[in-house]
C-alpha cells in the first residue's frame, strides 16, 4: 500500500459520518457515566468541590447536585444528537480544564473529582486528568469540524444537483 493510498483511506475514515458517531457516543457515555458516578457519592464530590477553594460553601450543595446532573444531560443529548449538547460538553470541558490548570499551579494534592472517589486511592494525577481533558477537548473540535464538513457537503451535494437539473433543462430546451 502506498503511502498516497494510505492517506485517502485515513482521509476516508476520519471524514466518515460513522466515525463521529462513534466518537460522539462515546463522548457521551463518558459524560453519562461521570453525571452518574458522582451522583452517587454527593458528598464525596462535595467535599472534592470544597478543596479547591473555588466555590463558596453555601454553594457547595447546588454545585455538587447540579454539576452531574449537567453533565448527564449533556452526554445524554450528546448521544441523542440534540442541538446544544457539544456546546454543553465544550464548555464543561472548558470548565474542568481550567479548574485543573488552577489545582495543577496551587499544588494541590487532592482528587480531580472527574469520576469517582476511587480515582484518588488509584493515584490519578490532576496532571493525568488533564491531559484527558485536553484530549476530549480535541475529540470535541473533530466533533465541530465534522459537523462543519457534513453541512458543506449537503450544500456542495445541493449546488451540484442543481447544476446538474439546469443542464437537463437546457438539453431538453434545445
Amino acid at each position: 500500500m502506498s503511502f498516497k493510498k494510505f492517506l485517502d483511506y485515513f482521509k476516508k475514515i476520519l471524514l466518515s459520518a460513522w466515525s463521529a458517531r462513534i466518537i460522539r457516543i462515546s463522548l457521551g457515555l463518558i459524560f453519562i457515566y461521570a453525571g452518574i458516578s458522582k451522583l452517587f457519592s454527593l458528598k464525596a464530590f462535595a467535599h472534592t468541590i470544597s478543596e479547591y477553594n473555588l466555590v463558596p460553601e453555601g454553594l457547595l450543595a447546588p454545585v455538587a447536585i447540579g454539576l452531574p446532573i449537567l453533565e448527564f444531560l449533556a452526554g445524554l443529548g450528546l448521544i441523542l444528537a440534540i442541538r446544544g449538547s457539544l456546546s454543553a460538553i465544550f464548555g464543561l470541558l472548558i470548565m474542568f480544564v481550567f479548574v485543573l490548570w488552577y489545582g495543577i499551579l496551587k499544588n494541590l494534592d487532592i482528587d480531580c473529582g472527574c469520576f469517582t472517589p476511587e480515582e484518588l486511592k488509584s493515584h490519578v494525577s490532576l496532571w493525568h486528568a488533564f491531559y484527558r481533558d485536553l484530549l476530549m477537548m480535541a475529540a470535541v473540535f473533530y466533533l465541530y469540524f465534522s459537523q462543519w464538513v457534513q453541512s458543506h457537503r449537503k450544500i456542495h451535494n445541493g449546488l451540484l444537483a442543481k447544476i446538474k437539473l439546469n443542464k437537463r433543462r437546457m438539453y431538453e430546451d434545445a
